[in-house]
């Protein structure tokens, strides 16, 4: 075998090594979508349940009674926009509030608000 041919041989089994491996499966190579549940416990996030309980998860093991439980939220804000307009910033509605201004902060995103919203929404 003729130096070429050695490295020939060498580099196509390099190139066969870096480019054929274990096949990336679909799920991994997309982004994992979270959903309004996964921001709400989320503790870097919403932590909603440091402050609130939150009925039907059990996720929400010793939940905060500070602000007010999130059971029919549906009953007290028939209009979805003005609970949306408290997660963005409760101080605009009570200005001595501890909730924190998710929106005017950038805490959260816009997309993960309107997820938060439509899932406490459906509590």
């Amino acid at each position: 075998m003729t130096m070429k041919t050695m490295m020939r041989a060498a580099c196509l089994a390099v190139f066969a090594a870096l480019t054929i491996g274990e096949p990336v499966l679909a799920d991994e190579a997309a982004p994992k979508m979270v959903s309004g549940k996964d921001i709400v416990l989320d503790r870097g996030k919403g932590n909603c349940m440091a402050c609130h309980e939150i009925p039907g998860i059990p996720e929400n093991i010793l939940p905060g009674n500070f602000g007010p439980a999130l059971a029919g939220v549906k009953e007290r804000y028939p209009d979805k926009s003005a609970l949306r307009a408290r997660i963005w910033n409760e101080a605009s509605f009570q200005p001595n509030t501890s909730m924190p201004p998710f929106g005017k902060h950038h805490i959260l995103t816009e997309d993960e608000i309107n997820k938060v919203t439509d899932f406490i929404y459906g509590l």
